[in-house]
C-alpha cells in the first residue's frame, strides 16, 4: 500500500532503538525524511546510519534530553515536521508507598508534559499547511493499569486526557492525532521487567519471558517492525478520519470488548 507521505518530514522521539527505532523505519520505508532524537550519541549515530544505508532518504540524527527546554529547542530548530511521534522510556516499576514528589514530577516531565510540549510545538504549522499527523506511543497501562507501574499509569493517562480533547480541536485542520497502546514488545524496556521477575521469583530469563508469553493470546512478544508498521499506517494519507484514538498493539492481552 502507498502511504502517501513520501517525501514529509517526521520527528520520531526516542528512536535510536525499540519502538521508535521500529517507527523510524517504518517512515523510512514510506519514503518520509526523518529527524531521529535520542540522549545516547553513538547509538544514535549508529540507527541513522542503519537507516540511510537502507533507505533514500535524509536522515538527521539530533542527540539531546527531549524532557528538557534546550533538548526540545534542538529538534524543533530541525523543522518544520509535517509528522510527530513522540516517545519516552516508562518509568521505573515500584510500590505506591515507596515513590514521592519527585517521583512523579519526572514521570509526568517525561511521558505527559514532554509530548504535550512537542504538539504545542508543531500543531500551529501543520494546521497552517492543512495536513499533520500525531502518533504518542503510551502503554497498555492506559487501558488496563499495570499495579507496578503507578508512575507510568498516572503520566500516561493524563497524556490521554490532553489528546482526547486537542485531537478534536485541530481534526478540522487536517491534523490526525492518535495514540499506540503497546503491550509486551521485543525491547530493551521488556528485558528490563523480565529482569526484574528473574530476580523476584528466582527464575531463569527463558523462564520469565515463557511465562509472559503465555499471558498473551499471540503466544509471543511483539516486534518494533509491526509496531512501526501501524504507527506508519496512522501516519498515513488513509488515516485522517482516525481522530483522538487510542489503539491497542498487545497481541490480544488485554481481556475488553470495548
Amino acid at each position: 500500500m502507498d502511504l502517501g507521505i513520501r517525501g514529509k518530514r517526521a520527528l520520531v522521539c526516542a528512536s535510536s532503538r525499540g519502538l521508535g527505532r521500529g517507527c523510524a523505519e517504518a517512515l523510512a520505508e514510506a519514503g518520509v525524511d526523518l529527524v531521529l532524537n535520542a540522549r545516547g550519541v553513538e547509538t544514535l549515530e549508529a540507527t541513522a546510519d542503519h537507516i540511510r544505508q537502507r533507505f533514500p532518504i535524509r536522515v538527521t540524527p539530533v542527540p539531546g534530553d527531549i524532557t528538557t527546554e534546550a533538548g526540545r529547542a534542538a529538534v524543533l530548530a530541525e523543522g518544520p515536521f509535517d509528522i510527530l511521534v513522540t516517545n519516552a522510556g516508562g518509568p521505573p516499576p515500584g510500590m505506591w508507598s515507596d515513590w514521592r514528589r519527585e517521583d512523579f514530577i519526572r514521570a509526568l516531565d517525561a511521558n505527559m508534559l514532554t509530548p504535550i510540549a512537542l504538539m504545542q510545538a508543531v500543531l500551529p504549522g501543520m494546521m497552517e499547511r492543512g495536513w499533520g499527523r500525531v502518533v504518542n506511543i503510551t502503554s497498555v497501562s492506559v487501558k488496563a493499569p499495570v499495579a507496578g507501574l503507578g508512575l507510568s499509569n498516572s503520566a500516561r493517562a493524563g497524556l490521554t486526557g490532553f489528546v482526547a480533547g486537542t485531537s478534536r480541536q485541530v481534526a478540522g485542520k487536517g491534523v490526525a492525532i492518535n495514540n499506540l497502546l503497546p503491550g509486551i514488545h521485543a525491547t530493551d524496556r521488556a528485558i528490563a521487567l523480565d529482569t526484574d521477575v528473574t530476580r523476584a521469583r528466582g527464575i531463569s530469563m527463558e523462564e520469565a519471558i515463557a511465562a509472559r508469553a503465555a499471558t498473551i493470546p499471540a503466544g509471543r512478544y511483539g516486534t518494533p517492525a509491526e509496531f512501526g508498521a501501524a504507527c506508519a499506517f496512522l501516519c498515513s494519507r488513509h488515516a485522517g478520519f482516525i481522530i483522538g484514538q487510542n489503539v491497542l498493539l498487545d497481541g490480544g492481552a488485554t481481556n475488553t470488548t470495548l
